[in-house]
């Protein structure tokens, strides 16, 4: 829910419980926008709030800002980010047309924030791609269930298009 009606405003640090729909909850932290660090964990009990940003991260992503703003996820709190998650991460992309990979980071501006790249160079990185906070719960039940993700299955290098 929304904080009295009012949208919630999306802050770094931000510390936000995720429902699995299921009776569990994921955690996760507000970086840089649009970008969000999940932790690694399902729980049926909180954490308390300085022990959770002390997680092992499991993806960092970019999310929509409707997951924060309309409240479909809960703020916490606030705690600063870790050095290493406050960085910013690489993504990779591919061309649909011609199959092409490349890299995406603001280190390229100059060349319009990406620049050409090898499929072993892509290898590891998350998609270039907006997710809808949906998606995301679907992620990480699939993954705390031990089962392929459909989303994440769909934006995987097409290598049979890789040029």
């Amino acid at each position: 829910m929304t904080k009295g009606g009012r949208r919630v405003r999306r802050r770094e640090g931000d510390i936000l419980r995720v429902s699995l729909g299921d009776g569990r909850h994921a955690y996760a932290q507000v970086a840089n926008e649009p970008l969000i660090v999940f932790f690694d964990g399902a729980f049926t009990e909180d954490l308390a709030l300085r022990d959770v940003a002390q997680l092992p991260v499991l993806f960092r992503v970019w999310v929509h800002n409707d997951a924060i703003k309309k409240g479909l996820w809960t703020v916490l709190g606030h705690q600063p980010l870790t050095a290493a998650n406050a960085v910013e991460p690489y993504f990779y992309k591919q061309d649909a047309i011609s199959g092409a990979v490349s890299i995406y980071h603001s280190a390229f501006a100059d060349t319009g924030w990406e620049r050409p790249a090898s499929i072993a160079e892509c290898d590891g990185l998350e998609c270039a791609a907006v997710w809808d906070p949906n998606h995301i719960i679907d992620r990480l039940r699939d993954h705390y269930a031990g089962l392929p993700n459909r989303w994440l299955e769909d934006m995987k290098i097409d290598r049979r298009a890789y040029s």
